[in-house]
C-alpha cells in the first residue's frame, strides 16, 4: 500500500501531538486530583493545538480496562493504590494517532511493566510479511513471562481515515495465521495485562457513543445529541459533550432506533487490576515507524 506524503505527514503530526499531550495528561493523575478536571484539561489541549479528538479521553481505573471517561459533574478523585489507564486519540484531518499508558498510584509496577514489555515485543516483530498472529504470540509470551494474563477479548486495531477500528485486528494472545502485514498499514498495538480472569465484560454504565446511521430524529433531546454526533463523522463522542437537559432520553432513543452505538465500560473481575500500553505505528519497508513514540 502506497501512502502519499500528505497522509504520511498527517499521521506523523497526530502521533507527535498525541505523545506530547498523553504525557502531560499522565502528569495530572495524582492522589486527590479531580478526574473531571484532568479529562477536560487534556481534551482542551488537543483543540488548543489545532487538532481534534479521535475519541473522548479514556481514563479507566483498576479492574476497568477501557471505555470509561468522566461523567457530567463527575466527582471521582484519583486515590492512593489506583492503577489508571489513560488512552488518548488525536486526529489531523481524520488521520488518527491512538496511544495509551498506565499510571501507577500503588504498588503495581510489575503489572505496568508487563504491558509495556508486551508492546515493545510486538513492535520489534513488525515488518512486512509477519502475521498478526505472530504479534499476538509475542504479546502473550511477554505478559506471561511477567506472571500475568493478557486480556484475550481486547485487541489492537487498524486506523484508517475517520475509522478508529479498521483492519487489521491485532490479537493480544497467541494465534496462528491472521492478516499478513504490508508496507503502509497503520494500526495501534495495545496489550492489556491483568491480575484477573483475562477477559473483560461490559458494565451497565455508558459514557461513550458513536453515530452509525444517518436518520432524522423527532425528539428535541435526540436532535441535540445528533448535533454533537454528526460533525464527528462516525468517531466516538462523550455524553458529557452534549449540552442541555434530557440527554439520557435522547441517547436512549437513538440507541434503540439503531442510530447510535454505545460503548459500555469494559472491566475484568472486581478486585483485579489491568494495565495497558499502546502505540500507533506505520509499517515500513523493513520494519515500522512508531508515530506516538
Amino acid at each position: 500500500m502506497i501512502m502519499d506524503d500528505v497522509v504520511y505527514d498527517a499521521y506523523r503530526e497526530a502521533g507527535a501531538l498525541a505523545q506530547k499531550i498523553l504525557h502531560r495528561a499522565a502528569g495530572m493523575v495524582k492522589e486527590e486530583a479531580s478526574l473531571l478536571e484532568m479529562v477536560e484539561a487534556t481534551e482542551a489541549m488537543v483543540t488548543e493545538e489545532g487538532a481534534f479528538l479521535a475519541f473522548p479521553l479514556n481514563v479507566s481505573f483498576n479492574e476497568a480496562a477501557a471505555h470509561d471517561t468522566a461523567m457530567p459533574g463527575d466527582e471521582r478523585m484519583f486515590a492512593r493504590g489506583d492503577l489508571v489507564k489513560v488512552d488518548l486519540g488525536v486526529h489531523i484531518d481524520g488521520y488518527i494517532a491512538d496511544t495509551a499508558l498506565t499510571v501507577n498510584l500503588g504498588d503495581h509496577g510489575p503489572l505496568v511493566e508487563a504491558s509495556r514489555a508486551a508492546l515493545e515485543a510486538a513492535i520489534a516483530a513488525v515488518r512486512p510479511g509477519v502475521t498478526t498472529g505472530e504479534l499476538g504470540t509475542a504479546i502473550q509470551a511477554a505478559i506471561e513471562e511477567h506472571g500475568y494474563r493478557p486480556v484475550a477479548n481486547l485487541t489492537g486495531h487498524g486506523l484508517d481515515r475517520y475509522d478508529l477500528h479498521g483492519k487489521p485486528t491485532i490479537p493480544n494472545v497467541a494465534m496462528s495465521g491472521g492478516a499478513v502485514l504490508e508496507e503502509g498499514m497503520v494500526f495501534a498495538i495495545e496489550p492489556f495485562a491483568t491480575t484477573g480472569s483475562g477477559k473483560v465484560g461490559e458494565a451497565t454504565r455508558v459514557e461513550i457513543y458513536k453515530q452509525i446511521a444517518a436518520r432524522p430524529a423527532r425528539l428535541p433531546s435526540a436532535k441535540r445529541v445528533l448535533e454533537t454526533a454528526r460533525p464527528r463523522r462516525g468517531l466516538p463522542f462523550s455524553r458529557r459533550w452534549v449540552p442541555g437537559d434530557k440527554v439520557e432520553i435522547g441517547l436512549a432513543t437513538l440507541v434503540r432506533t439503531g442510530i447510535l452505538h454505545p460503548f459500555p465500560m469494559l472491566h475484568d473481575v472486581p478486585g483485579s487490576f489491568v494495565s495497558q500500553a499502546e502505540h500507533t505505528l506505520i509499517v515500513t519497508e523493513d520494519g515500522c515507524e512508531v508515530t506516538t513514540r
